[in-house]
């Protein structure tokens, strides 16, 4: 037999129940932002011109500027568009740049738990240390922001084979490391079922224009392309459509005309009504309320 994770059980989406978002819509429309802090000359990271370079002052400043400049741009436009964001933050902001942890919670937004920086990951860990490091994340957001973080993202979507038990263990109720799905999936772990929130590899900035080398143009066409298509097949299956931007990536100022003018055909659809534009903590907290059976 092949080697296999036990998480969760093949159900084809034939085979599914029919359910719908609060007020009756059918898509569920998430915009997730990065914000992230990274180590000087040491650990990991992009590089915007070469795969693989080395942490220099170079692809360090690169990415700063999502802190320094980016991410307030990406405000601005959540602002003006009165787009609700969740935030996949690093721990360490709070201690690097408080500033930008103050303006999430100004607006009202969910801090999603994404380990201490981008410049490490969970790959390799032995349980007892994985476990140091998420009590950590978990703690520094709760003493920040009064509330636990509801939902984790791992730096780079890395686990380890025990990460979704120790967040269970630790009280999340959600997480967004496995994108295998347009819905919401419960996860089996040795505490109980824990939910998987759909998050994507394809309408990804990272992905798509720092490694496949993508331009704005195309991930914008992407993301139109894909409300266009999900909210015509969410009349047949509910749905959810979640599209995550860095903030050194489309918080250049090129690339965010484009990704303003593709959220505006989002919110401008003729069919946008159908969509419930919302962060993943509600999606998680909705789904929580299901009779058991409805959520896969």
């Amino acid at each position: 037999m092949l080697p296999q994770h036990d998480r969760y059980d093949f159900v084809p989406l034939p085979e599914r129940r029919d359910y719908s978002w609060p007020g009756a819509k059918r898509l569920a429309f998430l915009l997730t932002t990065n914000v992230e802090w990274f180590a000087y000359g040491a650990g990991l990271g992009h590089d915007p011109a070469k795969t693989g370079e080395p942490q220099t002052h170079r692809n360090y400043s690169w990415r700063d500027y999502g802190n320094r400049i980016g991410v307030w741009r990406l405000f601005d436009l959540l602002d003006e568009l009165k787009l609700p964001a969740a935030h996949n933050a690093n721990s360490l902001l709070y201690d690097y740049a408080p500033q930008i942890m103050a303006a999430i919670r100004k607006r009202g937004d969910e801090v999603v738990a994404h380990g201490r920086t981008n410049a490490e990951n969970l790959r390799g860990l032995w349980q007892p240390d994985e476990e140091r490091i998420l009590r950590e994340v978990t703690e520094t957001i709760t003493r920040h922001e009064g509330r636990a973080p509801d939902g984790w993202m791992g730096s780079g979507a890395y686990e380890t084979a025990h990460t979704p038990d120790l967040l269970k263990e630790l009280g999340y109720k959600y997480l967004m490391d496995w994108p295998m799905d347009d819905q919401p999936v419960w996860l089996r772990t040795r505490s109980g079922p824990l939910l998987s929130v759909p998050y994507p590899i394809e309408l990804n900035d990272s992905q798509a224009i720092v490694h496949r080398k993508q331009d704005a143009a195309d991930f914008c066409d992407m993301v139109v392309d894909q409300f266009d298509e999900m909210i015509e097949q969410c009349e047949r299956h509910p749905l959810v459509m979640n599209v995550s931007v860095h903030s050194y990536v489309f918080g250049q100022p090129f690339r965010l005309r484009r990704l303003r003018g593709a959220l505006k055909h989002c919110l401008q659809h003729p069919k946008a009504a159908r969509a419930w534009w919302t962060r993943p903590r509600d999606v998680a907290a909705y789904c929580y309320l299901l009779e058991p059976g409805i959520v896969p």
